[in-house]
């Protein structure tokens, strides 16, 4: 899982869950990661915002061919919500655009609103938001005070719930599909309410089925590479589609299936869907091999992994 490969760095296979730090981009987060790793290829599975923190998924190498399964997967956040405040970047690192009382509210007032904010709603994603307009992010056109029409976009919260109240702020647990941006739901939130919202905490709790409890922080793999221990903390790629049926196949017929042939699925498997591709190995393991796809009762590969990665079960 670590050979060396010229001055470009380690060959490195495999998937570190980052609990990423306040004030840290994405993209920050991966470079410091890399560099602390030496390794030659690492991406992420999606953009955390700078201001949030929590599960930001890292892939090593071959594991970077599965990451669109983390970028498509639903994500639970907690949310702070302070009332009264709006602001341009729907954060506390915005301009103020409004500032307004807060009415007396109660729980059950504020239950009703967020239930008008379940399920399927249509969105319209913030002018501080990655989404490009003719190769340009808007976040970019906001900063030089242009705005431009965006559509909406339909989403789906699958929860929204209230977790704590104090009269001028409250906190969420939100779980939803991706491309949903909570900055955005919170200031829609706010502006139903009548008195305006800003998001003051955003803390990733789970990525598809990668979660707080996985985690390991930046801090902790730096005691980990000075103490010659930091390769213990990479999950295997195949923890990408953790939880997905396997389709085990013996030696030659993952032969054909790497010639890109599809194959008879063994009986009893399912009449479609996307499985987790297995190898028989020549003491009969079995070791990861991609993913696959079976369609009238074959499976054809999708994703496999190169013939020389290091084994990851």
């Amino acid at each position: 899982m670590g050979r060396r490969l010229r001055s470009s760095g380690r060959v490195i296979d495999g998937v570190i869950v980052l609990d990423k730090p306040l004030g840290w981009t994405s993209n920050h987060a991966v470079q410091r990661v890399k560099r602390l790793f030496n390794a030659r290829k690492v991406g992420h599975t999606g953009t955390l915002d700078q201001r949030a923190t929590g599960v930001l998924p890292l892939c090593f190498g071959e594991a970077t061919k599965f990451s669109q399964h983390s970028l498509n997967a639903n994500k639970t956040y907690e949310v702070g919500v302070q009332l009264g405040i709006a602001t341009d970047t729907g954060d506390t690192d915005g301009t103020v655009t409004t500032r307004k009382p807060v009415p007396e509210l109660e729980c059950s007032h504020i239950e009703g609103v967020l239930e008008s904010f379940r399920g399927e709603i249509n969105q319209i994603p913030s002018m501080y938001s990655a989404i490009k307009r003719d190769g340009q992010p808007l976040y970019k056109l906001a900063r030089q005070g242009i705005e431009v029409e965006r559509a909406a976009r339909r989403i789906t919260i699958y929860r929204n719930e209230l977790k704590q109240f104090d009269g001028t702020s409250f906190e969420l647990i939100v779980e939803c599909t991706k491309g949903t941006y909570i900055r955005t739901l919170v200031a829609d939130i706010g502006n139903t309410i009548g008195c305006g919202a800003h998001v003051s905490k955003l803390d990733r709790l789970q990525v598809g089925h990668f979660s707080k409890q996985d985690c390991v922080t930046f801090k902790c793999l730096t005691d980990a590479k000075n103490n010659g221990q930091i390769d213990e903390f990479l999950r295997p790629v195949s923890s990408m589609v953790e939880g997905w049926l396997d389709i085990k196949l013996p030696r030659p017929t993952a032969y054909l299936v790497r010639q890109g042939q599809a194959v008879p699925v063994p009986p009893c498997s399912p009449t479609r869907g996307w499985v987790k591709l297995l190898e028989e190995r020549a003491d009969g393991e079995f070791d990861f091999l991609g993913i696959g796809e079976i369609e009238s009762g074959h499976v054809a590969p999708r994703r496999l992994v190169a013939s020389n990665h290091s084994p990851s079960h």
